[in-house]
């Protein structure tokens, strides 16, 4: 416990070493190759502000991109991290340096930049991960349980050995004393899927304690973590509205939505274009596909995708949910979906109001009845638009079962900022340059995302 207590400041120890050494080796490059060739040459003071600019942006990109969570994400998912933030600074800078020697300079110098920061982060992330979990090994924890779901709980924390060593599991049928004295003996206990009343108890005890304790978050959780504290006279209120977005936000976010869309879909035309032929060329059939889908309120819309599957793929047998491996999946469509390039044409559903940027992914009816059966309050997450990407999408993994991606959906709806909306901007880019592995199991006994990407053949 007392190591504890400098957890954080190792972790922002090891972030500032990173921060200069990237920092120094940009104001290497700077005053060798390029302040000397701009048109009106920096003093002093100039040189040191773009150097600031320069360190300042490589703390808002590994902060986005998770480059700091040094003992949190794994350790390829944590180089993934700080690869792709890397290179959007160097970009960022080089056409920065660009617009003050206002031409295009020679780019080999950053190229160059580039290569060394690619190297000595990979052997940073090796260091320092040797490091922090020599310092801080596998806590011993305990899992307290309620149900069979608690068992895809382990399985998860298990594939992080590194960080968890779960030695014990109890059910909370067992008696009280036996549970808290078992619970003594370790660093922290899972608290996963048991009643509410005997969970508060846990925690309490755990608190006194000073023990932590994993809790697996209800839907109730996520909504009182979004309430606002207000007290009336000398008692502590929480205020939940439970109204999705008020006026202001929705306004903020309409016209992120149609600038954002706006200057997408004229960058991103030429590769639009070009997919669209690949798909009319291959079969002859429609290039675009339309599907009811539903946003915000239970509204359906027809949501707008690049066909990627044989056309009048359900004619035969009617309904049915698409597989992997699928037949019925052109070469073609199975290129666009590996890229995610037939999501694209979703600008088009952006501008006209029916979806948004960021949000909870658009769900078809039939699917969104079938998972109210299980989940009734599957309909929480039409509180907002449906989005083009979200939380649940940059934070889970292809087949994160939907009552998990319920749970995000909320986490987001509950905690919208706009700066939350370009933080998962930007983690869509590196999920698509490094989509995550699947669980390959479905701890809720109801179908996995994976079961449901629906056909899109009309």
């Amino acid at each position: 416990m007392k190591k504890d207590k400098f957890k954080r400041l190792i972790s922002l120890s090891f972030a500032f070493l990173l921060v200069i050494s990237l920092t120094a080796g940009f104001g290497i490059v700077w005053y060798i190759y390029y302040s000397d060739t701009i048109v009106l040459p920096y003093y002093r003071r100039g040189n040191w502000v773009l150097i600031g600019i320069y360190c300042l942006l490589v703390w808002v990109f590994f902060r986005t991109y998770g480059g700091f969570k040094l003992g949190y994400l794994k350790k390829t998912d944590m180089l993934y991290s700080q690869l792709i933030s890397i290179t959007c600074v160097d970009v960022v800078a080089y056409f920065l340096i660009s617009l003050i020697g206002r031409h295009f300079l020679d780019v080999s110098p950053m190229l160059m930049l580039t290569a060394v920061d690619l190297g000595f982060i990979s052997l940073w992330t090796v260091v320092t991960n040797k490091l922090y979990f020599l310092i801080y090994p596998p806590r011993k924890l305990i899992i307290l349980y309620g149900s069979r779901q608690a068992a895809a709980l382990v399985l998860k924390m298990s594939q992080r050995v590194d960080k968890y060593m779960i030695c014990e599991s109890i059910s909370i049928n067992e008696d009280e004393d036996k549970i808290r004295d078992l619970i003594l003996k370790y660093e922290g206990v899972i608290i996963c899927d048991i009643p509410a009343e005997q969970r508060n108890n846990y925690v309490k005890f755990c608190y006194e304690n000073s023990l932590r304790s994993y809790i697996a978050p209800k839907i109730s959780d996520i909504i009182i973590r979004g309430a606002d504290d207000i007290r009336l006279f000398d008692t502590p209120l929480l205020l939940s509205r439970n109204y999705g977005l008020d006026f202001e936000q929705q306004i903020v976010k309409r016209a992120f939505d149609i600038v954002f869309s706006a200057v997408l879909l004229i960058l991103l035309s030429p590769v639009m274009l070009i997919s669209a032929l690949a798909v009319k060329l291959y079969d002859g059939g429609p290039v675009l596909y339309k599907q009811k889908r539903l946003t915000i309120d239970g509204k359906e819309f027809d949501i707008y995708k690049f066909r990627s599957m044989i056309t009048d793929a359900e004619k035969e047998g009617g309904f049915q949910l698409a597989q992997d491996n699928d037949p019925r999946i052109t070469p073609v469509g199975r290129f666009l979906r590996k890229v995610r390039i037939d999501e694209f044409p979703q600008l088009l559903n952006i501008l006209k109001g029916e979806m948004s940027v960021v949000g909870p992914r658009p769900e078809r009816p039939e699917f969104t009845e079938l998972y109210k059966k299980e989940m009734p309050e599957f309909g929480f997450r039409l509180k907002v638009k449906a989005g083009l990407t979200g939380y649940a999408q940059v934070t889970g993994v292809y087949d994160t079962t939907p009552y998990d991606k319920l749970k995000m959906d909320m986490m987001y709806i509950e905690n919208y900022s706009l700066r939350l909306d370009l933080q998962i901007i930007l983690m869509t880019i590196k999920t698509m340059l490094f989509p995550p592995k699947s669980n390959a199991h479905d701890s809720n006994g109801i179908l996995t995302e994976n079961q449901t990407k629906s056909s899109d053949s009309k």
